[in-house]
């Protein structure tokens, strides 16, 4: 894919981030695409922090809201009372991804907490091994 290409479709306000890749372990071996562990901290560091072709506000819209909306969830994609508590805190100044395709299995960086359905699955930077997660259906 062409760079500029990349940047005028991150830049578009209808366009939401989103990857095809399923759920990947250490013993998958190489052949692991990087976008598994490093699609959403490449559009933040990348697109919004370092090209500034998108706010970081935009950018976190395009992964949250955006889809939300576009699936018809109701309950996702925002934070306010009422709706599942999926949370990623992150500090800016250290956001990125760290997945290459020769060493695919390597996790973001500058991620401190993740909260998924209100439970911790990332505890000030460590993986907590819960899986709270729900599959999700109409």
């Amino acid at each position: 894919m062409n760079e500029s290409d990349m940047e005028a479709f991150a830049a578009r306000p209808w366009v939401a981030t989103a990857s095809d890749a399923g759920i990947a372990l250490p013993v998958d071996g190489p052949s692991t695409h990087a976008r598994f562990y490093g699609t959403f901290p490449r559009k933040i560091r990348h697109y919004a922090l370092d090209r500034g072709v998108i706010s970081l506000e935009d950018a976190i819209r395009s992964m949250t809201t955006l889809p939300a909306q576009i699936m018809g969830i109701k309950d996702r994609g925002t934070l306010r009372e009422g709706v599942w508590a999926d949370v990623v805190i992150f500090d800016p100044a250290k956001i990125r991804d760290a997945a290459t395709f020769v060493q695919p299995h390597q996790y973001t960086e500058g991620v401190e907490y993740v909260l998924v359905n209100g439970e911790f699955v990332v505890d000030e930077g460590k993986i907590t091994g819960r899986l709270p997660g729900k599959v999700l259906t109409k």
